[in-house]
């Protein structure tokens, strides 16, 4: 029996080490879309985890009763329930920011992220470790959206959240509200993500090296005091 991953890996596991954006690169429409303030991609996220968790939910439970030739098709029709149920919320409640979402509120159905977690995980495991794995790839993708949306806004406007963070001297940078803003913002986070991985990798080479080698010579350890 395969041995499964701790509790904690597996929310954990969506905020970095398989983050949606930065490690799969899953869902770069919206990500690159509606990413032009910080508020855009908060709320994107925030709509995208309740859809992820919901739906993960309610596949976890049922799995055993879908039949595989129909599974894809199962998981669209749950997922759309819940994207409906978010559209029509925001359209009754925040109708300034659903229209600044536009469609891609209802483009979630069709989110591969969303779809790919329930075949990949929800169909497979228990309800409890499949809410935590929606929970920690929808912080993921929330984090993400939320750092790109903030660096575009900040150089783009000035501000961030509302609120001016540059002085007036700052002239802002229109790229930056631009479709080519969102493209160089988020390959300058994929240079930074790469970087610490590789510093996280060098340091841990140091570290069995310096496990197996004496500092003064280049004899493995082991071998020096036989």
């Amino acid at each position: 029996m395969k041995k499964q991953a701790p509790l904690g890996s597996v929310f954990t596991d969506g905020l970095w080490k398989n983050n949606p954006v930065m490690k799969q690169v899953l869902a770069m429409c919206p990500v690159l879309a509606v990413t032009v303030s910080a508020e855009n991609g908060i709320a994107m996220g925030l709509a995208t985890t309740f859809v992820l968790v919901s739906a993960s939910t309610i596949v976890s439970l049922v799995r055993s009763w879908i039949p595989s030739q129909v599974r894809i098709a199962s998981y669209i029709l749950v997922i759309a329930t819940f994207v409906t149920i978010v559209d029509y919320v925001m359209k009754a409640q925040f109708l300034e920011m659903s229209k600044a979402l536009g469609p891609f509120i209802p483009l979630i159905i069709v989110n591969c992220l969303i779809l790919g977690r329930q075949e990949a995980f929800a169909s497979k495991n228990p309800p409890h470790r499949a809410i935590l794995d929606a929970l920690g790839m929808g912080v993921g993708l929330t984090m993400t959206l939320f750092v790109l949306g903030g660096i575009r806004e900040i150089l783009g406007s000035r501000e961030l959240l509302g609120t001016q963070v540059l002085p007036d001297a700052f002239e802002p940078w229109i790229v930056m509200i631009l479709p080519a803003g969102a493209f160089l913002t988020l390959g300058f986070m994929f240079a930074v993500a790469n970087a610490v991985e590789k510093r996280k990798e060098d340091l841990a080479r140091e570290e069995v090296y310096r496990k197996h080698y004496r500092p003064d010579t280049l004899e493995p350890a082991a071998q020096k005091e036989a």
